[in-house]
């Protein structure tokens, strides 16, 4: 018991390591991003702590709702437990796996695109579609956990984070106007800022 214990708290450890050097990716502009990248390290130390150490929210919600079997691995997945696993697994799941692969593309490719452009505007590639992939990705990567492994912590953290994310991007979208002026400002009127393909939703106020 001690050693499946041990184990355990050694996959909390390890993704809590591989998922937070996805911070690194990011370039943030001077201390902007500090806060967003605390409250995502927040979020994935919460995660993990419930999935492979304590996990309170299913015990909660074992004492609220009579949720069943809180120990077994499916009563992790507690969607699961209120829309039926056939549901949950057939649907729900994948696409909670495919906006977590998607967010890890966009995370990667971003951070490659401004990599390689050593302090120039960056309109190309993953750019071309979004004006902040990184920070889209970094939203749909911790939207796909939360969906497949919902706890009390991060249901709480994540609005806390998309909000923190947005305004990074608002910050940042000054600097650049700043810098690049009316050629950034071309850029911002013709590429939305987060949903790709929708000019109408273009939240750039």
């Amino acid at each position: 018991m001690a050693d499946y214990g041990y184990g355990l708290w050694s996959l909390v450890l390890t993704n809590i390591i591989l998922f937070g050097l996805f911070i690194l990716f990011v370039p943030f502009r001077k201390n902007n991003g500090r806060l967003p990248a605390s409250v995502y390290l927040a979020f994935i130390v919460a995660l993990y702590t419930e999935m492979y150490g304590f996990p309170l929210t299913i015990y909660i919600l074992a004492w609220l709702f009579g949720y069943e079997n809180p120990l077994t691995h499916t009563a992790g997945h507690v969607f699961a437990g209120f829309i039926g696993e056939d549901l949950f697994y057939l649907i729900v799941h994948p696409l909670s796996e495919l906006m977590i692969f998607i967010g890890f593309l966009l995370i990667i490719f971003g951070w490659q695109k401004i990599y390689q452009a050593e302090g120039q505007l960056v309109t190309t590639g993953v750019y071309a579609h979004v004006r902040h992939p990184q920070y889209l990705g970094f939203i749909l990567l911790t939207f796909g956990m939360l969906i497949q492994w919902v706890t009390i912590p991060i249901l709480l953290m994540w609005p806390i984070l998309a909000i923190l994310y947005y305004r990074l991007a608002r910050k940042e979208e000054e600097d650049m106007e700043a810098t690049f002026g009316s050629k950034y400002q071309e850029y911002k009127r013709k590429v939305p800022m987060f949903i790709p393909f929708s000019k109408s939703l273009r939240l750039t106020r």
